[in-house]
């Protein structure tokens, strides 16, 4: 790696990613991108705090960014957008392992416990997402085999597949049909239809969380419009589906209690 680059090449690959985990914590695109702006502004107040990482490998700079990020965002006065707050216990440290690809001693590193913390962290929150209450899934999806997989992984959490789409007007169908409570959608539907576009359709009825599943995501993170909150990569692994399924549930059901 060259020494001396600058903060912006240091920060620029980790980015995406960063917006992704703060989206998936707050609930939203807004209230995640908050997070991630008053990180930066923190950086860009106190550079020296980033100087080191700058100049280390990709992974220590990616595990200085998100460390800054929880320092941050633990010290933060400042209401955020939503009144939704990051949520206590172990869903940050499954969201860091399953969804971010940390290991156990980075994420440690990342959220200053130990080790052990962080297992037993993880431990909580898989038990938490399987307590979630059961849900009515809708799966748009043009690929058969990765509808199937998505289905396996739905019905294994104790969930319903209340239906499938593979097309935009298929999902809209469908969607009013079974008033799901969660969708998971592909971006690029078989009839070269948008699932964005099917999701923005399907929220204008319907006020539940919207998963996307794409091979290329950082092209959903920019921070620049409207994005998704909650993102999962192609390929993608039954641990990272099963997290974001969990915190998606459980921010939703944060939400309608405050609603209430």
């Amino acid at each position: 790696m060259t020494k001396n680059r600058s903060i912006r090449d240091a920060l620029a690959p980790h980015l995406p990613h960063l917006r992704r985990y703060a989206r998936a914590l707050a609930g939203s695109q807004q209230s995640g991108d908050v997070y991630v702006r008053m990180t930066l502004e923190s950086l860009l107040a106190a550079p020296e705090q980033w100087t080191l990482a700058a100049n280390a490998n990709d992974l220590q700079a990616r595990v200085a960014l998100f460390q800054l990020f929880h320092t941050v965002t633990l010290s933060a006065e400042t209401p955020l957008p939503g009144n939704v707050e990051v949520p206590e216990g172990g869903m940050q440290a499954l969201l860091l392992t399953a969804v971010e690809g940390f290991s156990v001693a980075e994420t440690a590193a990342i959220l200053g416990e130990t080790e052990e913390s962080i297992a037993g962290q993880v431990s909580r929150a898989k038990t938490s997402i399987a307590e979630t209450i059961q849900s009515r899934v809708l799966i748009i999806e043009d690929e058969p085999l990765i509808a199937m997989h998505l289905e396996q992984i739905v019905e294994d959490m104790g969930h319903e597949v209340s239906g499938m789409a593979m097309t935009h007007e298929d999902a809209t169908i469908r969607a009013h049909e079974v008033r799901p409570e969660l969708v998971l959608a592909d971006i690029q539907l078989a009839d070269g239809s948008s699932g964005l576009d099917a999701a923005r359709e399907i929220l204008t009825s319907f006020d539940v969380p919207v998963i996307f599943i794409t091979a290329y995501p950082e092209r959903l993170l920019t921070g620049e419009r409207p994005e998704p909150a909650y993102l999962v990569t192609k390929p993608f692994k039954a641990d990272t589906v099963i997290a974001t399924i969990g915190q998606a549930l459980l921010a939703r059901k944060f939400k309608k209690a405050d609603v209430d």
